[in-house]
């Protein structure tokens, strides 16, 4: 991890805690830059969750955008750029993007060496983006979203999803909705 991100890392956190114990609306608008929310990859997806199990995170989060994706857009500048949402998946998962129209070379999780795309499209299935794809350390597809969620906190609670496995019992738009009735 180069110093400019151990530096972003710990203003994120920063950040994160001051809108923790202020509970001010300010606090919640503080904004980062959304590349921050991608840890640096070389594309080797085996390596990916050596580095998950050596830092025991939850699991790898894949974001699979295209360039020209408006919801990926929108994710970045009103959900990914929040210091609290950075802050909560540095913290539970290690998070890479990928381009699902790509032509740059990924290890997959078996060790073959193919496409950004043809992972995407392959393996993945992904035919709309953002695809947000949560895999366990042993490279397991654990839960997918597609589409952008609505807000910082809802990307939260899809982080929550995963932590708690929840999704082992319902998906996660009853889990959404339970949620949303508690509170």
């Amino acid at each position: 991890m180069n110093a400019y991100r151990r530096v972003a890392s710990v203003v994120s956190r920063l950040l994160a805690i001051l809108f923790v114990l202020s509970g001010s609306a300010v606090a919640e608008d503080v904004l980062v830059n959304p590349e921050d929310f991608f840890d640096p990859s070389f594309g080797d997806l085996q390596e990916e969750l050596e580095i998950i199990r050596d830092e025991e995170k939850a699991a790898l989060l894949v974001m699979f955008e295209t360039k020209d994706c408006p919801w990926c857009e929108r994710m970045k500048k009103q959900v990914l750029n929040r210091a609290s949402v950075q802050a909560f998946y540095e913290d539970n998962f290690r998070v890479i993007a990928l381009d699902a129209e790509g032509d740059l070379m990924v290890v997959d999780f078996d060790g073959n060496e193919v496409e950004e795309s043809q992972f995407a499209l392959k393996a993945m299935r992904v035919r709309a983006t953002p695809v947000f794809a949560f895999f366990s350390p042993d490279g397991e597809l654990i839960t997918r979203y597609t589409g952008a969620l609505k807000n910082a906190d809802d990307f939260i609670l899809l982080g929550e999803y995963v932590i708690q496995e929840k999704y082992r019992d319902m998906k996660f738009s009853k889990y959404r909705r339970e949620h949303n009735a508690k509170s």
